[in-house]
């Protein structure tokens, strides 16, 4: 857990130079709460704007910022100055996801502002689940891409589809019906209930799936790649 904590210190004055990812930390809830005061018209679902805009931040930022992270320090090869220090691949891994997570979470939490304060347990919980998820795939994209390049080219469309897919399914029948298997759309509709009764089983069904589908995709990637 020290080494852990030494790559999260590490990876918030990387942050802080790199504007690419920082941005992406700010952007989503600074426009959240831009348009949520902004915009009011008539027939518009209550906190419209906060439920879309969490979704968006959740299939964005955790994911491409884990996958940008590890991909530019194997291309820079400064991964092998911290396993020569002692610092094991797991310890590393885990590091950046908690580092990219907790920084999430303090933007849901600037997001969460806007909510009554009964519904901010159950937003965070919401938020926090989908963080999770995004930023262990994006270490899977992370581990699998040999460089920064490579790993932009696979985030972008996994983005596109964890990101914009629940916001399409709004508009259109079929793409629901496609949507529904992914987990951003899943908890789209758990934040548009806004409580815990509005947990079904299949949502925990097929959360679960995804998380498991994922955890083996890390684990396959981990045993085969490493952090070469």
């Amino acid at each position: 857990m020290k080494n852990s904590m030494i790559i999260i210190k590490k990876e918030l004055k990387d942050t802080i130079k790199n504007k690419t990812v920082l941005i992406q930390f700010i952007l989503f809830p600074l426009l959240t709460i831009i348009m949520e005061n902004a915009i009011k018209l008539e027939g518009m679902p209550e906190h419209f704007f906060t439920n879309l805009f969490s979704i968006m931040y959740i299939g964005m930022a955790p994911l491409t910022s884990v996958a940008s992270i590890i991909s530019e320090e194997k291309e820079k090869n400064t991964l092998r100055v911290l396993i020569m220090a002692n610092v094991k691949p797991i310890q590393y891994l885990l590091g950046v996801c908690i580092y990219v997570w907790t920084i999430c979470m303090i933007g849901a939490g600037l997001i969460a502002t806007g909510l009554g304060r009964g519904d901010i347990p159950f937003y965070m919980f919401i938020m926090g689940i989908g963080f999770a998820i995004s930023a262990l795939t994006g270490a899977c994209i992370g581990l699998y891409a040999k460089n920064q390049m490579a790993a932009t080219s696979v985030v972008m469309p996994v983005m596109m589809v964890f990101a914009f897919l629940p916001m399409l399914s709004m508009f259109n029948d079929n793409i629901k019906k496609i949507a529904k298997y992914f987990y951003t759309e899943q908890l789209k509709r758990l934040l548009e209930e806004m409580t815990f009764d509005g947990i079904k089983t299949n949502t925990i069904i097929i959360l679960a799936v995804n998380v498991v589908l994922m955890i083996a995709l890390f684990l396959g990637l981990f045993k085969k790649k490493g952090l070469e």
